[in-house]
């Protein structure tokens, strides 16, 4: 394999974490590895709702950290609630000084939006539902002005080299179907912001390519993955035969849009308290039931928002219009999708992994701030306080101001994977491992996956089918249910404080191993 040193810190992902950490990393030169051209495909630029942040007067960090804590079903670690919760403010306040837009009042102040599982109203907009999209104009913006950032689009990380214990390079290739021979990059230090896991599923709401490579890169590595059970499902993905599925945004249900069937009967306010506002995690299995009962459930925005959706929700305006849905008269048909993975590399309070020589941030990362089931709009939130806890923590090792460009020439070809292969890992996750869970289907799940991955041998899709075999095996062995991992054959919470699953790949396949026999 073609080598290339570097002095430049290596950072795997351009979405809001990787750039905000290469800017705050800024004047020490960085590489960026990214998939698509910046802002393509980034799970960030998708994002709708916004960033949660006690902004208002009335609000506190210690509120926005209670709401963390009682969502998270007893398994965030509340020291990084406290922390993140706390620093919410100050990054709010740095985006704008960068540029992004949001929402504001005439007197000035922010527009904010209550979400599911917030006491208040805390979620900061920008042109209702473009929050992500906006974010990352303004970060794209800036670096594309810093010349310390140097971004190399159409590139992948495939693989982390470690060597006593320590990474010291990552494999990279082209991104395109082609996948020439990969590259082993060698850098001054390497931090992981390449997202989530949630396109593992047939129905999700994520970019295309994110499909827990980075997850699974790292465990490969021997990287501890944790809470790989807790995988969030979206409530309400519009269900219009889309892939990726378009995602109708919680801060409808925060203007009012009401829960319905097909028999126009709202089926929340019997299920909780809090109705269309309820934790994520308790919507997404009411409006499963609702699927499994073939009641059809579906979105009312007509009566809160009618014809001011079109203005104030952009984003959801034009999946309806390109579906034929008339949201100002019609009802939109919703499904869960998998939307966000609690788990990933376990971090420690200051961002590094297990492997020395890395960082973690984003939803790559397990930081312990979203539990077993992540608080409505602290997903931004978290990426911009641990991309700028990273970049002191990469800034206090690396002094290096000045480093030349990586110039690199990719040859050959290399293995990409089977288009026919993902399809079925996809519809395995969906149907075993989906929003409703039990010990029969995640060990078909497991046997599934092993058959799977024996059978292509391209690093990307090695990379998959690690995560999905953490998710599958440590969904195994959380024998209850808790926040957004549902047993049927488990249905009760256990008592007290839970405890959060720690994993290595290796004791994974084990696990995965050890229940072939069964199967075969």
């Amino acid at each position: 394999m073609q080598e290339i040193t570097t002095d430049r810190i290596v950072i795997v992902g351009a979405g809001m974490g990787a750039l905000y950490a290469a800017l705050k990393l800024a004047p020490r030169p960085v590489v960026v590895i990214s998939p698509e051209p910046l802002g393509k495909g980034a799970s960030s630029a998708w994002a709708q709702g916004g960033v949660a942040a006690a902004m208002d007067e009335s609000d506190s960090p210690e509120n926005h950290a209670d709401d963390t804590l009682n969502a998270g079903a007893g398994t965030v670690d509340a020291d990084v609630a406290n922390l993140v919760t706390q620093e919410a403010r100050e990054h709010i306040l740095d985006l704008t000084k960068l540029g992004t837009p949001f929402d504001r009042t005439e007197d000035g102040k922010y527009v904010l939006s209550r979400e599911a599982a917030h006491s208040f109203a805390r979620v900061v907009r920008v042109k209702g539902d473009q929050a992500g999209a906006e974010i990352m104009a303004a970060l794209i913006d800036q670096a594309r002005q810093t010349p310390s950032i140097q971004v190399l689009e159409g590139t992948m990380a495939v693989e982390l080299d470690v060597t006593d214990g320590a990474v010291t390079g990552v494999a990279i290739q082209e991104s395109d179907e082609s996948r020439s021979e990969p590259i082993m990059l060698r850098g001054s230090a390497y931090l992981l912001a390449g997202g989530g896991s949630g396109g593992l599923y047939a129905i999700t709401t994520n970019p295309p390519r994110i499909r827990g490579q980075v997850i699974g890169m790292a465990a490969r590595a021997g990287a501890k993955i944790a809470d790989a059970e807790f995988v969030q499902f979206h409530p309400t993905a519009m269900d219009v035969g889309e892939d990726p599925a378009p995602l109708a945004t919680e801060a409808l249900r925060g203007e009012g849009a009401v829960l319905i069937n097909k028999d126009g009967e709202r089926f929340m306010q019997s299920v909780h308290p809090d109705a269309e506002l309820a934790p994520r995690d308790v919507v997404a299995r009411a409006i499963f039931a609702q699927h499994q009962a073939g009641k059809r459930p579906m979105l009312d925005t007509r009566e809160a928002l009618g014809e001011e959706i079109k203005t104030n929700f952009p984003s959801v305006a034009e999946y309806c219009d390109r579906n034929g849905i008339d949201p100002a008269k019609e009802t939109i048909p919703v499904a869960p999708a998998a939307h966000y993975h609690m788990g990933g590399i376990a971090t420690d309070k200051e961002g590094r992994a297990s492997l020395e020589n890395l960082w973690v941030c984003g939803e790559a990362s397990s930081t312990g701030l979203h539990g077993a089931n992540r608080l409505a709009s602290n997903g931004l939130l978290e990426a911009l306080v641990y991309a700028r806890i990273c970049a002191d923590g990469i800034a206090a090792k690396t002094n290096l101001h000045d480093a030349p460009e990586v110039d690199l020439t990719f040859d050959g070809t290399g293995f990409p994977p089977d288009a026919q292969g993902i399809a079925a890992l996809r519809q395995t996750m969906t149907d075993k491992v989906g929003v409703v869970r039990n010990a029969d289907g995640l060990k078909q799940a497991l046997f599934n996956i092993a058959s799977l991955e024996a059978r292509d041998p391209s690093p990307s899709f090695q990379n998959m089918c690690a995560t999905a075999t953490l998710i599958a095996a440590t969904a195994l062995l959380r024998e209850e249910s808790r926040g957004a991992h549902e047993r049927s054959d488990f249905p009760e919470t256990l008592p007290g404080q839970a405890t959060r699953s720690m994993m290595t790949f290796a004791e994974a396949r084990a696990l995965r191993d050890s229940l072939a026999e069964d199967l075969t």
